[in-house]
């Protein structure tokens, strides 16, 4: 069990009082840094080594004399030295170390004074010795806690994904596959994410027991893992007496993401030092929510077409949530703070809403959107908590127990996928991320706050959304908010099984004509479930659902037979992903509400182009083309399909198509494949379709 913040305080001042003279560092460093770490409870060895060898640049060798590879470096200097060389002197083996090993933290100290360097954030923070108990948070990541910033697309959320999706690579060719592979990953990722961020007690526990209870030539590796699952699947108390101490100490997890027997996969040692340098990276940077392109990170590109897999980026999904519903949230919270009575018992009532909210993905894919979500609700959370603390006179206090704090959890989170592996990977990630905010709030009010073993679940289905009832997931009744980003795929790119069903489930909600996209059929399904209940409801779309003939065969469905307004709207722009074989897609968002519940003034983000920055108009009313429609006595106007001109002019037959693979630019249609199926680059004639009337002389 971690030791509280509390517990860190009283044995730092315990600490500060015995060290209080310590002057020499020749002969008091190594008894100096032994107690350090005790202070959070964690044994010297098993986190870093003392006098580790190093080569300076100019290969000169040096030793640094405290290491935690990746993690912490420390220059001892005697009291009364100039502490600032030591970090000069530091900053020199850092450059000299290999990429993997360079610490993020530097430490350097001449007992009475001591100074911290994060390289990363770029902060240096110096304090004394007798200072210590009120700054020990600085060294959350002793225990792996740390608090946590969240950007869009960082590369180091791809390189994660990337040596994740090698290790895939490596295990399938050696003949380990399907399910189990894809379980096999899940479990690795999470012991690997679990080892560098406090989610098991002990630092590296992971990577320890890989390196030092498996052989070298890896033949062991695969058993050891598969008895390593199994024993964080089992409550303490029901475990073997004799088990080996190194996994008897690692926590139940429960959850069922080690339940289920896998068969046992072989390495050999080149997989062995794969699987050990994923060990080495550094986990507590990745976002949960790049397990979504990890997923497509180890899916060849047919697969990401034929299942409509756009991995969405978080800038785009905080493009739906906060309009759908986190600005909203926000100014509520913000009319509250600015109250002079009752502030309290409304504050009170605000977090208890948040507990109650649901979230509804039924294409929830690797969990992005509701990941993100999660996050966003838990930090606002995190400020209602804030402030109640400061309303009931307790703001500064630290003894507090976290675990009465949060209300706000993964059950409210529900979804259908029909991949097994990508629900799996839901789950895990929403607990990944469970646990970073435990960790924030452990840091904000000073107790430690691990939920393991894992009592609560998100509600994930795995199977087709288009055959499943989604009262069945969740009663619309009971939904606050239907989000996400379905599969794409227009009508030519679908074979025809799925056009046949599509076209069914499009005809049974209400769609008009046979040629839409795949899409629409979650809004119209949308649309049915919503006529349960009173759930706001945003996805994206391909752009083409707002163009041509789409519009009247799909839109008329949703305005007229399930009574829904479109209450937000960001128009044309291009899409971004995370993963391996980004999309190349332009996109729209719709959000939509009971035409009753529609805002006075509906919010409309344009693009200038597609790449630039967002500008938000308020509009009178928004039409399915996504124009502001003034006060247009019917916004819902449009332009309907008709098979003879209102002119003289000829009936066109096909126009223009450039869809099926080639480019029809040349002086006649064998320059392209409109007339012909490709071989090679050139059309064949012989499976010409070119209408008569477009024949050139």
């Amino acid at each position: 069990m971690r030791l509280s913040w509390n517990e860190i305080r009283d044995q730092a001042a315990e600490f500060a009082k015995v060290w209080q003279d310590a002057l020499c560092e020749s002969g008091e460093t190594q008894s100096f840094y032994r107690d350090f770490f005790a202070v959070f409870g964690v044994a010297r060895r098993s986190v870093a080594r003392y006098e580790e060898h190093a080569r300076k640049l100019g290969n000169r060798a040096g030793d640094i004399d405290l290491f935690c590879p990746g993690v912490l470096s420390v220059e001892q200097k005697s009291s009364g030295r100039d502490i600032k060389k030591g970090y000069s002197q530091a900053s020199v083996y850092f450059d000299a170390l290999p990429e993997r090993e360079r610490p993020r933290y530097a430490l350097v100290s001449d007992f009475q004074a001591l100074e911290l360097h994060d390289r990363e954030e770029s902060w240096e923070f110096a304090f004394t010795l007798e200072e210590l108990p009120r700054h020990v948070e600085k060294f959350g990541f002793i225990v792996g806690v740390q608090l946590r910033t969240f950007r869009d697309q960082e590369p180091v959320n791809i390189e994660g994904a990337e040596i994740v999706g090698a290790l895939h690579d490596s295990l399938e060719e050696a003949g380990y596959r399907g399910s189990d592979l894809e379980r096999f990953l899940v479990r690795t990722a999470f012991c690997l994410f679990a080892d560098h961020t406090g989610v098991f007690d002990q630092r590296g526990a992971f990577s320890d027991f890989i390196e030092t209870r498996t052989h070298s030539d890896g033949t062991c590796l695969g058993p050891r893992l598969v008895q390593l699952f199994q024993v964080l699947n089992t409550p303490a108390s029901q475990r073997q007496r004799y088990l080996d101490e190194d996994l008897a100490r690692l926590p139940y997890v429960n959850g069922d993401l080690f339940q289920e027997n896998l068969q046992t996969p072989a390495f050999n040692s080149a997989m062995r030092l794969q699987l050990l340098d994923a060990c080495r990276f550094d986990w507590s940077k990745i976002s949960p929510a790049i397990f979504g392109a990890l997923f497509q990170s180890v899916m060849d590109a047919g697969q990401r077409r034929a299942q409509g897999a756009h991995y969405t980026t978080e800038q785009n999904i905080l493009k739906v949530i906060e309009p759908l519903f986190l600005d909203d949230l926000k100014a509520e919270l913000q009319q509250i703070k600015l109250l002079r009575r009752g502030r309290t018992q409304k504050l009170r009532a605000f977090q208890a809403k948040l507990g109650r909210l649901t979230f509804f993905d039924p294409a929830c894919g690797c969990g992005n959107f509701l990941i993100i979500s999660y996050r966003e609700l838990r930090l606002l959370e995190i400020e209602v908590i804030r402030e109640l603390m400061v309303a009931t006179g307790r703001a500064g206090q630290r003894r507090l127990d976290a675990t009465q704090l949060s209300v706000v959890n993964v059950d409210q989170f529900h979804g259908i996928e029909i991949g097994e592996f990508a629900v799996r990977i839901a789950e895990t990630a929403l607990w990944m991320m469970d646990h970073i905010l435990n960790n924030q709030l452990s840091l904000e009010f000073g107790e430690t706050y691990v939920r393991i073993p894992l009592a609560k679940s998100p509600h994930l289905v795995c199977g087709d959304a288009l055959e499943i009832d989604w009262a069945d997931v969740l009663d619309p009744a009971d939904c606050s908010y239907v989000l996400g980003n379905p599969p794409f795929g227009g009508f030519v790119q679908r074979c025809a099984p799925k056009q046949g069903r599509t076209g069914e489930v499009l005809a049974h909600l209400g769609a008009t004509g046979g040629r839409l996209d795949y899409v629409t059929a979650w809004f119209l399904k949308a649309g049915d479930y919503f006529r349960g209940g009173m759930a706001r409801i945003a996805f994206v779309a391909t752009n083409s659902i707002t163009q041509g003939e789409q519009v009247s065969q799909f839109w008329p469905a949703l305005f007229e037979r399930y009574g829904l307004e479109i209450s937000f709207a960001h128009r044309t722009f291009a899409w971004g992903s995370d993963a391996r074989g980004v999309a190349h897609v332009h996109v729209v968002i719709v959000g939509l509400t009971d035409r009753k519940s529609v805002p006075a003034k509906p919010r409309l983000f344009l693009y200038e182009n597609a790449k630039r920055d967002v500008e938000e108009t308020a509009a009178d009313s928004i039409s399915p083309y996504l124009i502001d429609t003034g006060r247009l006595r019917n916004p819902h106007l449009v332009v309907e399909r008709r098979r003879s001109p209102i002119s003289d002019f000829p009936t066109i037959c096909v126009g223009t198509k450039p869809v099926d693979g080639g480019l029809c630019l040349g002086p006649r249609p064998e320059s392209g494949t409109l007339g012909g199926r490709a071989r090679g680059g050139q059309a064949d004639p012989s499976v010409s379709r070119w209408p008569r009337a477009h024949q050139w002389a």
